[in-house]
């Protein structure tokens, strides 16, 4: 992973020592309220429904054992012994007090992390598929092209004060999961016939109130060029994104105002005029960067498979979990192993202290120190032994932590919803924990299969209920929280917005709603069929016919 270097920790304490001075001003009364709402944002610090809320940036998801033990340090002194993993692969703590915030940055710069742009407008954290580097499948690592870009964003003068928020996806697998098509700039490493790897860009993505699938500005872009081409849609849009209208800054409307070929055409001609400027990346430059994500030290020719086949056989729990939450690695003898955060009762993506002291050891004694956090909300081990996969299994049952959950219907993304955001029109957990819940039958669980289930407090789409196979949205209905269901969503590589069903439903009726829509499913598919495919085999009038027909 990156490793600072000296003129990384002088610029992280002097910004520290630069937001404490200002907390202290405006504690003292010094600065107003509007004078310290964008440095608060710009230093990851909102305010939420009950406290401030902390957004502390993960880039592209990496953590080491000694950073898991700094935030487990921080949920127990600072908040009330838990934080929360978003999709975009942060964590956020939501109990802080304002005052001891510059103590909070202080302590994450000790560990080489910080919250700078994780809020404001500006370019947020740079996010990749949370296999990247160990997959079998991918086309090239995307983790050093993400540090290159973090780089260039950080404190990017130009980009400090743009229309609107603003994320970039990175991308090198082919199943894609990282939702890159949902991002203002989703980039793809792509291999072209040559052999010759290189990416192809697409803008205009996004979900929130307008969603849209990106479009592909930039087919093919040499891997120097890459900078220089982000540049130029970042010039087009903060020269002519709308600073007029919250709701029509975001670089999506742009493209749909301007049209996909007029705004490719902007973005082509600003990029001719920049495409040989000092944003050109060396040879040396790449190699830099490339320096720090080196595969660890592997057991080579390592035989794994004998003694995991035995235990596979010997017990069933086992291989059910192995089954969902183990990835085949690029490297033979190893295996990617997902930690699921999805325990019943428990809100989606929230990880106790003690939770993260425990994934921590784990790290070390399994993984070469180093985590994952991945879109979906859950803790990533990705490079783990076959032949020890066993014991780290026995390890995480003795902390709850072996839940089988990955890809089916209970591995539900959630954002915080009413229970703490200011924004929410209702609440997402209870919303996702009654679900769970009511779908608690392990073999049944399996029969249904993978069945991606987003939920969203509001229309601000956290919880990505847009690219949800099933996606649900809490909406206050004259002054009641009631839940609108989408179906037919995907982020994955060929990406799908969902349809609404019709009218909402109150939270009561939702896991009823769950059911008919499995029902439908299981009736219909073919065999081995998902419930996606399903959905986009049949159409979405059966499922539509079945629920309201049961609603009254």
């Amino acid at each position: 992973m990156y490793v600072y270097d000296e003129y990384d920790h002088c610029m992280l304490a002097e910004r520290v020592a630069q937001f404490r001075d200002q907390t202290d001003r405006y504690l003292a009364g010094k600065l107003s309220d509007a004078e310290f709402l964008p440095l608060r944002l710009q230093n990851g610090l909102y305010i939420q429904r009950l406290a401030p809320m902390l957004r502390v940036a993960i880039p592209y998801g990496l953590l080491s054992s000694r950073q898991i033990r700094k935030l487990a340090f921080i949920a127990r002194h600072f908040d009330k012994g838990y934080g929360h993993l978003t999709t975009r692969q942060n964590i956020q703590f939501n109990w802080p007090e304002l005052v001891e915030a510059p103590d909070i940055l202080a302590h994450l710069a000790e560990v080489e992390m910080h919250a700078i742009q994780t809020s404001g407008n500006c370019i947020r954290n740079v996010t990749t598929d949370h296999y990247a580097g160990v997959a079998a499948d991918e086309v090239e690592d995307s983790r050093p092209w993400c540090e290159l870009i973090r780089q260039w964003s950080t404190f990017h003068p130009e980009f400090a004060h743009l229309p609107r928020k603003f994320k970039i996806a990175v991308c090198g697998t082919p199943a894609d999961q990282a939702a890159t098509q949902v991002h203002d700039i989703g980039v793809y490493l792509i291999r072209a016939e040559s052999g010759e790897v290189a990416f192809r860009i697409l803008a205009g993505g996004g979900l929130g109130r307008t969603p849209v699938i990106g479009q592909a500005v930039f087919d093919f872009v040499e891997k120097r060029h890459l900078l220089t081409a982000l540049e130029a849609i970042m010039r087009v849009y903060n020269r002519e994104g709308r600073r007029d209208n919250k709701y029509k800054s975001r670089i999506k409307i742009l493209v749909r105002e301007t049209g996909v070929e007029k705004f490719r055409e902007k973005v082509h001609a600003e990029w001719e005029r920049i495409k040989g400027s000092a944003l050109t990346l060396t040879d040396a430059e790449i190699e830099r960067c490339k320096s720090f994500f080196t595969d660890p030290d592997y057991v080579r020719r390592l035989n794994g498979s004998d003694v995991l086949t035995e235990k596979l056989l010997e017990d069933p729990e086992f291989a059910r979990w192995h089954r969902r939450n183990v990835r085949q690695h690029k490297q033979p003898g190893y295996g990617i192993v997902t930690i699921s955060l999805k325990q019943t009762g428990v809100a989606p993506g929230d990880v106790t202290d003690g939770q993260l002291e425990f994934i921590a050891d784990l790290a070390d004694k399994y993984s070469f120190g180093e985590a994952r956090v991945s879109h979906k909300q859950n803790i990533i081990l990705a490079d783990v032994e076959q032949r020890r996969l066993y014991d780290l299994w026995r390890d995480l049952s003795t902390q709850s932590l072996e839940t089988p959950a990955l890809g089916l219907l209970t591995d539900i993304i959630c954002c915080p919803g009413g229970d703490f955001c200011a924004l929410a029109n209702a609440k997402s957990i209870p919303v996702a924990e009654e679900i769970q819940r009511f779908f608690d039958d392990a073999a049944e669980l399996e029969e249904i299969g993978d069945l991606q289930v987003n939920i969203s407090g509001c229309m601000n789409a956290c919880g990505h209920h847009h690219v949800g196979n099933i996606g649900i949205l809490g909406v206050d209905k004259r002054g009641e929280e009631f839940y609108q269901i989408s179906i037919g969503g995907s982020s994955a590589r060929e990406a799908s917005l969902a349809k609404i069903l019709g009218p909402s439903f109150a939270r009561d009726e939702v896991p009823g709603v769950m059911r008919t829509l499995v029902d439908v499913y299981q009736a219909e598919k073919r065999q081995d069929e998902s419930f996606l495919d399903t959905y986009r085999r049949i159409g979405h009038e059966p499922f539509k016919q079945a629920v309201y027909a049961d609603s009254h």
